[in-house]
Order: structure tokens, then sequence, then C-alpha cells
């Protein structure tokens, strides 16, 4: 019954099959409420149920001790619990516990993020929708990878282009043709120094655009409230933007946009 208490779909597709009763399945899904752990911390278990995002706990400032805590109490419950802005120690702390747990670990360390699972975990239901992911330049690319990680734990294909600035314009406008052939439904464009990269796609492509200014520069560029700034006064319209090195925010909103079009898409075939 694991499956069934971690995943709702699981649960209906019992009450369908008839192997489980109706008021049965409402008490599994009750089960999806909030749960605490020693006394100290509060879980909403029911989130994925009420958005289609996934729990996603924030690494940066939590001991090891206290992180691996709330894995090996969430994950049983969630079936699945994603882990940001790692430190290096609890990436090395992930890489014991994979060593002997029961959970999947899957770890990027480019993104500073994991998605970990129960071994028998239902696979993520995929939808027909896309998400395209740019950036500015390669040291751009850790908030990239950590959006793209949140895109595809929530059902959506992505398509990457890295390190096309504007400093030379012709690789933005090779990025738009390829987003353009992808189909994308959303883009995602991570940029730090002036941030100008996300209103230059925006200008040239029929698909909202989602801006992440990262705190990649100097001086003035004061750890990417320069390029904040810019992406906020942009000129063309369909760009909205997030907070400095918000790769986790940009990916949840790209993916409950293009999952809607998903969903839609399906229904129309």
């Amino acid at each position: 019954m694991r499956k069934v208490l971690t995943d709702l779909r699981s649960i209906l597709e019992a009450v369908a099959r008839g192997e489980v009763r109706v008021d049965e399945a409402v008490n599994l899904i009750r089960l999806f409420a909030i749960q605490n752990i020693e006394d100290s911390i509060r879980f909403d278990i029911g989130r994925s149920l009420r958005r289609d995002v996934p729990e996603i706990i924030l690494g940066e400032k939590k001991s090891p001790e206290l992180l691996i805590k709330l894995i090996k109490n969430v994950v049983p419950a969630l079936g699945k619990v994603i882990v940001s802005r790692l430190t290096d120690e609890q990436i090395k702390e992930l890489k014991s516990l994979a060593k002997t747990c029961d959970f999947e670990i899957a770890l990027n360390e480019v993104g500073r993020i994991a998605v970990i699972k129960l071994k028998d975990a239902r696979p993520q239901h995929k939808l027909p929708c896309t998400v395209g992911i740019v950036t500015a330049g390669t040291a751009d690319i850790r908030v990239a990878e950590e959006a793209r990680v949140i895109v595809e734990e929530m059902g959506c294909k992505t398509v990457t282009i890295y390190d096309v600035g504007i400093a030379g314009f012709h690789r933005v406008i090779s990025a738009v043709k390829k987003l353009k052939e992808a189909d994308v439904d959303v883009v995602i464009v991570i940029a730090g120094m002036e941030g100008a990269l996300p209103s230059v796609i925006a200008s040239l492509i029929d698909v909202p655009v989602i801006g992440v200014p990262t705190s990649v520069g100097y001086g003035a560029g004061a750890g990417g409230q320069a390029a904040l700034l810019s992406m906020l006064q942009s000129c063309p319209l369909g760009l909205a933007v997030v907070n400095i090195d918000g790769g986790v925010n940009a990916g949840v909103v790209a993916a409950l946009i293009a999952r809607r079009v998903g969903i839609y898409r399906q229904r129309c075939k």
C-alpha cells in the first residue's frame, strides 16, 4: 500500500479498479496534512496534491544532521523530496546516505540540488509540455541546472541552451531559432551583469519569458541588483522576473504554466 499512501493518482486508480473502497481512499487522502517532526519542524505534506509542486527543502543554513533527519522523515511520507542550495558538506552527507539507505538519490552538483525518492516510487507523470532554459554565460549555469531539475520533476521536458549572452548577438538569434523549433511553451532566461538577455529574447519570441537575475558580476552590479533592476525595467512586454538566483522559483512558475498547456493538449487529442 506504500505507493497508494504517497501518490494521489495511485489512490484514484486503485478506486477505479475496485481495489480500494471510497471511504478508504478518503482516509488515505486525508493523511496528506501537516506532519510534525519531533515537535520542532512542520512540513506541509499535502502541497503536491494542491499545487502539483513537489516538496522542496532549502538546504542552505541547515546542518547536515538536520537535513538528513528531514529527508528520513519526509521521503517515506511523500515518496519524494527535493533539496536545493546544497552546501559541500551536505553533498558529502548525501553521498554517504546513498550507500546505506533505501532511497534513490539523484544529485546535481552543478545546480547544487538533489532529488531523493523511494526506490519503488511511482515515476513522474509526464505531460506534453516543454520549457526552454537559456543562460547568458557559463557562470549562470548553476542557476539554470537548479531550474531544470525542478521543471523536469514537475513533468515537463526541457531544452537547454547555455552561454548565449548578448556580447555575441549572433548566438542569441541562433538560440531563439532553436527555441522556436522545439516549440517551447515558456522560456526561462538567466543572466547576470547588466541582465539584458531576457529582454532581448522576450522581444523575439511569442511565449512567456521568465527572467532570472544572477549574482554574477562585480562593482556596480551589486551582487545581481543591477541585473534585477534592468529586467524589471524591461521594454518588451511578456517578461516576468523572479528574485536574484531564483532558479527554483523560476522552475516552478515555468512548469506550472507549461503543465496547463500540456493538460489542454492532452484533452484536445
